[in-house]
């Protein structure tokens, strides 16, 4: 790990993708830079070039094998505006569903499985058992709760859809299928126990995790940057579809629509990365990455979604959203708070998940209106776990995509978790201080944003 001018973490754990952290020490063995580097080439963009645009939903879906359903319906989305099709309201119901229920299981695997290790059996353990296996062993009970209810979220989508991951539901035009009485019962009763479950996980993280974390919470790898997410007509958090709200870190904003994205953000290649960096050129500040005067950086997932909104109209949600708010303020920018407001999430999912299965009209047999392939230009936008994803396709005469650019939460956050990374690195490392400790929590800052 240790060379004699770097610290190289390679891969980093317990994150849902792959990375690499090279720390470059000075000469005195002090921390002089710090790099969050992405080390797996997608190539989506330019593959699809060609194809026909009602294949496309069902071919980004494998851009993430953790959230598929999100890039299976932005794509879905922005392939029937290219098309300027509108599709029935059951139809924009049951996909929201299928976006709560598949970011449900995301959020529980991520905070128990893959952040959990830190905190409950915490940074200093010996890193060949700081992980989910020994927690099953040390606390059985919770290990069993937790897999059930992920199991549970993953098999209510299956049951529905038949596929959890690679869906193929969404088509041009509408859903798949309509939803039966039989199959909204099952469903309901579902969801129902999650939300009891994110209640339960909410309480415990609180009593049981945060409380002996305070300190890092408030310090390990904090930076002050703006935020991005999206918000109803109403200022209300919204994670199927709404504006997007850029609010800069004095809690001044704007709102926009999707489709007008380029006029606000802007990206940049890196000679260090496969992840383009966006930024918010809106602001007129260019762009660094400096930890004394960062400019245009702005972040995206949980703690940004929560930063952005007003607040949640489900109630267990907002009052959770009302004492993080209390505590911390609005924007917060602690980075280690991405959990906190990862598990209010979990709440609001469950809560609105329950609304959408009473709605009388979830079973609605409408599900699927006629499309005509042409050309046009088209945006799908909404909230992944790991921030506002976007879908941006241009099509021919023949329904055939002739440009494309995406770009996905982690991509919106790599600015920021690089100067995170830097933050860390140079608070807790030096010449005498490199142990396995302090070099886990710089991965740490990382785990907070999910890449």
């Amino acid at each position: 790990m240790n060379s004699n001018k770097a610290i190289t973490i390679h891969p980093v754990t317990r994150i849902e993708g792959h990375a690499t952290i090279t720390i470059h020490l000075d000469e005195d063995g002090q921390v002089k830079e710090a790099r969050f580097q992405i080390t797996s080439l997608k190539g989506f963009e330019k593959f699809i070039r060609g194809r026909p645009a009602e294949e496309v939903p069902r071919i980004v879906s494998r851009i993430c094998g953790i959230c598929p359903w999100m890039h299976h319906i932005a794509a879905t989305r922005a392939v029937e505006a290219c098309f300027g099709v509108t599709p029935p309201p059951v139809a924009e119901k049951l996909r929201e569903l299928c976006l709560l229920l598949a970011h449900v299981g995301d959020k529980i695997l991520h905070f128990f499985f893959l952040a959990a290790p830190d905190f409950i059996l915490g940074p200093d353990v010996d890193y060949s058992v700081r992980n989910i296996a020994t927690i099953a062993r040390d606390q059985p009970e919770l290990a069993r709760k937790v897999a059930s209810m992920r199991r549970l979220a993953q098999k209510m989508l299956e049951d529905f859809t038949g596929r959890a991951i690679h869906p193929v539901a969404c088509v041009i035009g509408g859903f798949s299928k309509p939803m039966t009485l039989k199959e909204r019962d099952s469903l309901l009763s579902g969801a129902r126990e999650l939300l009891d479950f994110s209640l339960y996980a909410l309480d415990f993280a609180q009593k049981k995790v945060f409380q002996a974390y305070r300190e890092e919470l408030a310090t390990l790898g904090t930076i002050t940057t703006g935020f991005l997410g999206t918000v109803d007509d109403k200022g209300l958090l919204n994670l199927y579809r709404g504006n997007l709200r850029l609010m800069k870190s004095d809690g001044t904003f704007v709102d926009f629509p999707p489709e007008k994205y380029t006029e606000y953000i802007s990206e940049k290649t890196i000679s260090w990365s496969y992840g383009k960096i966006p930024y918010a050129k809106a602001w007129n500040q260019g762009f660094s990455m400096d930890l004394d005067n960062p400019r245009g950086i702005y972040r995206s997932n949980t703690l940004a979604r929560i930063n952005v909104a007003e607040s949640i109209s489900t109630p267990f949600a907002q009052r959770a959203l009302e004492e993080f708010l209390e505590r911390f303020g609005r924007p917060a920018q602690s980075t280690l708070l991405y959990h906190w407001a990862r598990l209010i999430e979990l709440v609001y999912t469950c809560e609105r998940a329950v609304e959408i299965l009473e709605d009388p009209d979830i079973t609605n047999q409408e599900v699927r209106v006629k499309a005509t392939v042409g050309a046009g230009t088209g945006v799908g936008c909404l909230e992944a776990p790991r921030g506002t994803l976007i879908h941006h396709y241009t099509t021919d005469d023949r329904g055939c995509i002739t440009k494309a650019n995406m770009i996905v939460g982690t991509t919106h956050n790599l600015a920021p978790i690089n100067m995170s990374v830097a933050q860390a690195a140079a608070s807790l490392i030096g010449k005498n201080h490199q142990e396995e400790s302090l070099v886990n929590k710089v991965e740490m800052a990382v785990r907070a944003y999910d890449p």
